[in-house]
């Protein structure tokens, strides 16, 4: 009797060092291709991860976020762990630095401070810029898309007003025309300088106008999909 496709035969007086052999050779083959399905799996994700980040960085940073995992036992008592902290803290501790600290101290006594970096409103513009429209937000939550899109309105749109306050002051016969930027996007984002602006034409229904412009861009959303 012999297995098929194989030349081992129970006959064989070595029958059992034919096993043995042929069963290393079966586990080296199985290990051998899955390193090689896994160099393949490992290649095609960071060729997929690559091409999502030239094309759709929000939807990559999503597909890297992982579920939270939370501990499966009682939450901690809260006087417990500020009670915890507290004592920790505020333990009066006496350090003692050591003679190396004056060593360390003389010899960087003679480096030149270096000069205080001041940025500037241009310096965040320009680098907002060059931002990728879709990277990870900051604290405030807001993408770099919304950022460029009021700066660009103001540099390209506020220029042109000049021209008409000063036609309206002509026509009107004032002494002065104010012009008072209000800007929205359509999803309700707003710069902070819209409350200021507001209260020099003594309005104050911000929140009504982020919700008129909300929903007048859903009915324009909806609108659109119905067609």
């Amino acid at each position: 009797m012999a297995f098929a496709g194989t030349n081992v035969s129970l006959s064989q007086p070595d029958i059992t060092q034919n096993l043995t052999e042929r069963t290393d050779d079966l586990k080296q083959s199985i290990a051998a291709w899955g390193k090689r399905i896994r160099r393949y799996t490992e290649r095609s994700t960071r060729f997929n991860q690559n091409r999502l980040f030239q094309s759709d960085q929000k939807r990559l940073y999503e597909s890297l976020e992982r579920p939270m995992v939370s501990g499966t036992g009682p939450a901690p008592n809260q006087a417990d762990t500020v009670a915890f902290w507290r004592d920790l803290w505020s333990e009066p501790v006496n350090h003692s630095e050591g003679p190396w600290t004056e060593v360390v101290a003389s010899q960087c006594a003679g480096i030149t401070p270096m000069d205080p970096v001041i940025i500037t409103p241009d310096d965040v513009a320009e680098t907002v810029l060059r931002a990728p429209n879709w990277k990870s937000p900051g604290l405030d939550g807001l993408h770099h898309y919304w950022l460029k899109g009021f700066m660009k309105y103001s540099t390209e749109k506020l220029p042109k007003y000049p021209r008409l306050s000063e036609e309206i002051r002509q026509l009107r016969r004032q002494q002065q025309v104010l012009i008072v930027p209000l800007i929205l996007s359509t999803t309700g984002v707003v710069p902070k300088s819209l409350t200021d602006n507001l209260a020099k034409i003594s309005v104050r229904v911000r929140n009504k106008i982020q919700k008129a412009v909300i929903l007048d861009t859903t009915a324009i959303v909806r609108r659109h999909l119905t067609i």
